[in-house]
C-alpha cells in the first residue's frame, strides 16, 4: 500500500516552492520589492531659480516639444539664444529655400576606386563651382523649421517692455510625473504664475496664466513667426526676412483663431484658442498679440501647430493638463525603473537624477515617427537632420526599458526610405539597400566627405528589429520587419571583399569608420564594423531559421571567414590600416570605437578577452577624453560591464570631462555649439540597462555595479542586452 504523504508536508513543500518562485521573481527584478516610482521621479522634479539660459525647460510628446525660459513661456528667446534655445519644433516642419539653380545630387559625385572599379559617392567639394553650390544646398535643405515663439509682453508701471533682468523672485519648476512646468516670479512686486504642458496626441501647448497684471492690462501674449536661417546650428530663426514668408488670420471665433503660414512651398496653421474674452490682434509683421480682457486676474489659452488646420475646437486648458497628466503617468508607469536610493556610494544620487531626466528628455524629444536628430525638437544641428548612426544611440534603450513601442514608431521610416536606400546601394554596383548616413523624413542623402563613407550605420535596423522579435517572439513580427533585415544584410554581403591572398573578408576601403579621423581610401577593418558585419549576418541567418527558410551561402561564408581585428602589443588596433593607434595622439581622439566590438556589441568568435581587458584599461588610461562626445562615455562603461570591470564601468560613464556633462535640467552639454546632445542621454539610458539586467550570457545580478554595499541598485523590467 502506497504510503500518503503527511498534510503539513505537503503544505510545506508547496511553501517552499512558492518562496522559490518569488525569489527568483525578485532576483529578475534586481534584488528589490515594489519600486514607489512616483517618488522616484519627482524627488528629480527639477528647479531653477534664475534666469539661466542653459537651463531652459520643455515639454513635448515625442513628435512635438516646446521649450520656454525662466517665465514658463518664450518671452526672450534672444537672451537664451547661445544656450538652450527656445524652440518650437515638430517632426513635420521642414521647408526648403527655393532651389532656383535646379541642383541634382549627381552634381556632387565624386568616383573613388573601389575593388577596381569605380563608385559614385556623394561628398562635400572644396573648389568654388556649381559642384560646391549644390552640395551645400543638399545639405542644408530641407532643413528644420522653428513653428512660431509664443512669449509674454511685460510691461512696466512706466510702460516700457520689461527686460530679462527686470524679472524677480523666480521660482520654476518642471514635474517630470505630470509634464507640467510651473514657473512663478514677480515684476515690479507684482507676482506672476504660470503653469505650461504639452498635450500627448497632438501638437498643442497649453497655459493658465495668474497675475494682477492681466487687470491691468499690462501682460499679454505674443506670438511671433520667423523665417528659417538655415544655418549649419540655430534656433533657426531669422526676423529680418518680412517679405519673404506671410503670416495672416485665416479664421477667428469668439474663443479662437487660425493663424495661416506661408514660407516658400511650406504652409501650416497655428489653431489659437482662449477662456474668457480676449482679442488676438495683428501688431507688426509676422506678429500677433493675444489681449486677456481686463476684468480677471486668470486667463487659459493653447496653441495647435498643425500642418493643415483640422476644423474642430480645441480642448481646454483643463483638458489639456489632464491629458498631460495621464499621458506621463502612463508612462512613468509602463516599462522599467532603476532606484538608486538604497546605495551608499556618494555618486548614485547624481546617476539617479541623469537616468530620470534621460527618459524625460529622450520621450519628448525622440519618440516621434522619425529617427531624431542629436539635438531633438529644441534646435537644429546639421540643419536639423537626423543621422542614421546615431539612431541606435538615441532608441535602443527604449526597447531595454521595455517600451519597444516607442522604437517600433520610428521603424516605419525605414520602410518609406527603402527605395532610396535601394537606389544608392544600386547606383554604387552593390545589392541590396544601402541606409544613408546624414538623412531627412524623404530619406534623400546629403552630401558630406564623412558620412557618405561611413558603414556601421548599416547593421542598425537588423538589432531594431532584433529587439522588437526578443520583445513579441511571433511570426508576425518576423513577417513585418523581415524584408527590410534581409536587404540590409543583402549590401552588407556583397561590400564585404574576398581577400584572395589571405582567405578572408576585409571591410574598405572605401571607408570612415566610426571613429571618424581615417582616411577612407586607406582604412581597412575598423574592429567595430567587423564585429557589427558578423552579428548583423548571423542575425538576419537566424531569421532566416525562424522563418524556415534556408541559410544564405554567402552570409555564412562571410561569418564563417571574416577578418579577425588587428593588434599589436596586445592591444586592438583601431584599424589594420593603423599600427599606430596609440603611438599617432591623432588617433585617440573623437570615439573610442575599439571598445565597441566588446560593448555595443558581444564581440566577434575570435575575440581574446585578455587583449580587450587591456585595450580597454588602457583606452581608459590614456585616451583624449576632451575630444570626445556624449555617447563615448556610456559606450566605455558598456566594455567595461562586459568585461567584468564594474567599478571602471562607473567611472567612465561618471568621468568629470565637458562632453559628460549634464545640465540642471538633464542635457548632455558638449560645448558652445551643442549645448545639447541626446545621444548621450540615450547612450546612459542603454548602457544603465546592461549594467543592471547584464546581457546575453551574462548570469550576475547587476553586473555593471561593484559588489561592495555600496551600490544596492533596486531595478525591475528591464530586459538584457544582445
Amino acid at each position: 500500500m502506497k504510503k500518503e504523504k503527511h498534510p503539513s508536508f505537503a503544505i510545506s513543500t508547496l511553501t517552499v516552492i512558492v518562496c522559490l518562485m518569488l525569489c527568483l521573481f525578485v532576483c529578475s527584478c534586481g534584488n528589490n520589492a515594489h519600486i514607489d516610482r512616483k517618488a522616484l521621479v519627482q524627488r528629480h522634479n527639477i528647479i531653477v531659480n534664475s534666469m539661466d539660459s542653459l537651463s531652459s525647460l520643455s515639454v513635448g510628446n515625442g513628435s512635438f516639444a516646446f521649450t520656454v525660459d525662466a517665465t514658463g513661456l518664450q518671452t526672450f528667446p534672444e537672451y537664451y539664444e547661445r544656450g538652450i534655445p527656445l524652440g518650437t519644433q515638430s517632426e513635420w516642419g521642414w521647408h526648403s529655400f527655393p532651389d532656383t539653380a535646379g541642383y541634382a545630387l549627381a552634381e556632387t559625385f565624386r568616383a573613388y576606386p573601389y575593388q577596381g572599379r569605380q563608385v559614385d559617392y556623394g561628398v562635400q567639394w572644396n573648389e568654388p563651382g556649381r559642384e560646391k553650390d549644390a552640395a551645400n544646398y543638399l545639405r542644408q535643405n530641407p532643413h528644420r523649421l522653428h513653428l512660431g515663439v509664443i512669449g509674454l509682453k511685460l510691461l512696466k508701471e512706466e510702460g516700457s517692455i520689461a527686460e530679462p533682468e527686470d524679472i524677480e523672485s523666480i521660482k520654476q519648476s518642471l514635474d517630470c510625473w505630470n509634464g507640467v512646468i510651473s514657473s512663478d516670479f514677480a515684476l515690479q512686486g507684482h507676482p506672476v504664475s504660470i503653469k505650461t504642458c504639452c498635450h500627448q496626441d497632438m501638437d498643442i501647448v497649453a497655459s493658465s496664466v495668474r497675475s494682477v497684471l492681466l487687470k491691468q492690462g499690462k501682460l499679454r501674449i505674443i506670438l511671433r513667426f520667423p523665417y528659417p536661417t538655415g544655418k549649419h546650428t540655430d534656433s533657426g530663426c531669422d526676423w529680418s526676412q518680412h517679405e519673404k514668408h506671410r503670416t495672416a488670420i485665416s479664421d477667428t471665433g469668439a474663443h479662437h483663431a487660425v493663424i495661416h503660414r506661408v514660407i516658400d512651398t511650406t504652409a501650416y496653421d497655428v489653431v489659437v484658442a482662449w477662456s474668457g474674452r480676449a482679442m488676438l490682434n495683428m501688431t507688426g509683421p509676422h506678429e500677433f498679440e493675444l489681449s486677456p480682457a481686463e476684468d480677471a486676474a486668470h486667463f487659459t489659452f493653447s496653441c495647435h501647430f498643425t500642418p493643415e488646420y483640422p476644423g474642430f475646437v480645441l480642448p481646454e486648458f483643463k483638458q489639456i493638463i489632464q491629458n498631460s497628466r495621464q499621458g506621463w503617468n502612463a508612462f512613468w508607469n509602463s516599462g522599467a525603473a532603476v532606484d538608486f536610493s538604497a546605495c551608499r556610494d556618494e555618486r548614485a544620487a547624481e546617476l539617479e537624477r541623469r537616468v530620470v531626466l534621460s527618459q524625460y528628455l529622450m520621450r519628448i524629444q525622440c519618440a516621434g515617427h522619425f529617427p531624431p536628430q542629436e539635438t531633438g525638437l529644441t534646435y537644429n544641428s546639421w540643419f536639423g537632420k537626423f543621422h542614421l548612426e546615431m539612431h541606435w544611440w538615441h532608441a535602443v534603450h527604449h526597447a531595454l526599458w521595455g517600451r519597444v513601442e516607442l522604437l517600433e514608431k520610428s521603424l516605419g521610416w525605414y520602410v518609406s526610405a527603402l527605395p532610396k536606400a535601394e537606389e544608392l546601394a544600386q547606383r554604387q554596383g552593390f545589392d541590396g539597400a544601402r541606409w544613408q548616413k546624414m538623412t531627412d523624413p524623404s530619406g534623400s542623402e546629403s552630401p558630406s566627405s564623412v558620412g557618405a563613407f561611413l558603414i556601421w550605420q548599416q547593421p542598425h535596423f537588423i538589432y531594431f528589429a532584433e529587439l522588437c522579435y526578443r520583445h513579441y517572439r511571433d511570426d508576425a513580427t518576423l513577417k513585418k520587419y523581415s524584408p527590410l533585415v534581409f536587404k540590409t544584410a543583402d549590401f552588407m554581403a556583397s561590400y564585404a571583399t574576398w581577400d584572395e591572398e589571405k582567405n578572408r573578408y576585409i571591410l574598405g576601403p572605401v571607408l570612415i569608420p566610426a571613429q571618424e579621423c581615417f582616411d577612407p581610401l586607406t582604412t581597412i577593418n575598423p574592429p567595430l564594423e567587423l564585429a557589427y558585419w558578423h552579428w548583423g549576418l548571423t542575425m538576419a541567418q537566424m531569421w532566416r531559421t525562424r522563418l524556415g527558410l534556408p541559410p544564405d551561402s554567402l552570409w555564412q561564408h562571410i561569418m564563417d571567414n571574416i577578418s579577425t581585428p588587428a593588434g599589436s602589443d596586445g592591444l586592438y588596433l583601431a584599424a589594420e590600416s593603423a599600427p599606430d593607434s596609440y603611438t599617432n595622439q591623432r588617433y585617440t581622439t573623437d570615439h573610442p570605437a575599439v571598445l565597441a566590438m566588446f560593448g555595443m556589441l558581444p564581440g566577434l568568435p575570435s575575440l581574446d578577452t585578455g587583449m580587450m581587458k587591456n585595450t580597454c584599461h588602457y583606452v581608459i588610461e590614456n585616451w583624449q577624453w576632451n575630444k570626445t562626445w556624449g555617447w563615448d562615455f556610456p559606450l566605455t562603461a558598456m566594455c567595461a560591464t562586459r568585461l567584468g570591470f564594474p567599478e571602471e564601468a562607473l567611472e567612465a560613464l561618471l568621468m568629470d570631462v565637458r562632453t559628460n556633462t549634464y545640465l540642471p535640467n538633464g542635457h548632455n552639454y558638449q560645448d558652445e555649439r551643442l549645448r545639447l546632445y541626446l545621444p548621450g542621454n540615450g547612450g546612459l539610458l542603454t548602457t544603465v540597462a546592461m549594467m543592471c539586467a547584464g546581457f546575453d550570457g551574462s548570469d550576475t545580478p547587476n553586473p555593471g555595479f561593484p559588489k561592495d554595499n555600496q551600490w544596492n541598485v533596486r531595478w525591475e523590467r528591464l530586459e538584457k542586452m544582445p
